[in-house]
């Protein structure tokens, strides 16, 4: 799994803190180094640092954090741009955001596509196993085959779905059965700003 920005900045951090006084920082100082407004939200990230395989850490003991060499990590992820939110319910505004990056495995990444990650705001798509908060990796592309799950935008709105031709209609479906698809007939095609914009390749999960 890959790092979020705020996950980067925390083990930077830490990383940074021991090269130059050579022990860790407590986590009062990490705490207030992010104005982080309670321990229990440090922890957490220490602890998902830890299950990455980045930080070693004894709990029983004070400025006891090892950093663990990031040079394969870095090998073997690729920084792509953050760009915002996407609705796996009702489309909401992307926002795209080029200065957040976040770091992915590069096996997501195929040849020389380019890709883009966006934060799911949702839960249409449950039940394709793609929860609300979850990061969707995905390939910058204007087409797709019938089946594919997409990022499309319509109407200026970005939304994340199943996409379906048929010869009257575009149709956008969901996977949970709370919600309709978005139905676009073919002629009604020029009331609607549509296009798709990415194809879903993986997503990324943080339980924090």
């Amino acid at each position: 799994m890959g790092l979020t920005k705020k996950q980067k900045e925390f083990y930077d951090f830490i990383k940074n803190y021991i090269e130059e006084y050579g022990h860790s920082p407590t986590q009062k100082e990490m705490k207030d180094h992010f104005g982080l407004k309670s321990f229990g939200s440090v922890q957490k990230y220490l602890q998902y640092l830890e299950r990455e395989g980045l930080l070693k850490n004894q709990w029983n003991q004070r400025r006891s954090i090892e950093v663990e060499d990031q040079e394969n990590e870095d090998e073997n992820h690729s920084t792509i741009p953050l760009l915002g939110m996407v609705a796996a319910g009702n489309p909401i505004l992307a926002i795209e955001n080029p200065t957040n990056t976040i770091a992915v495995p590069k096996h997501f990444l195929k040849g020389s596509h380019r890709y883009f990650a966006l934060n799911v705001k949702g839960d249409s798509m449950s039940e394709a196993g793609i929860l609300d908060g979850d990061i969707v990796i995905c390939k910058s592309t204007d087409d797709a085959r019938n089946g594919q799950i997409v990022v499309a935008v319509v109407n200026g709105e970005a939304t994340l779905k199943t996409l379906m031709h048929s010869k009257k209609a575009i149709e956008l479906h969901p996977h949970n059965s709370n919600y309709r698809p978005i139905v676009i007939d073919h002629d009604q095609r020029e009331d609607f700003q549509f296009k798709i914009v990415g194809t879903l390749v993986g997503l990324l999960r943080s339980y924090l």
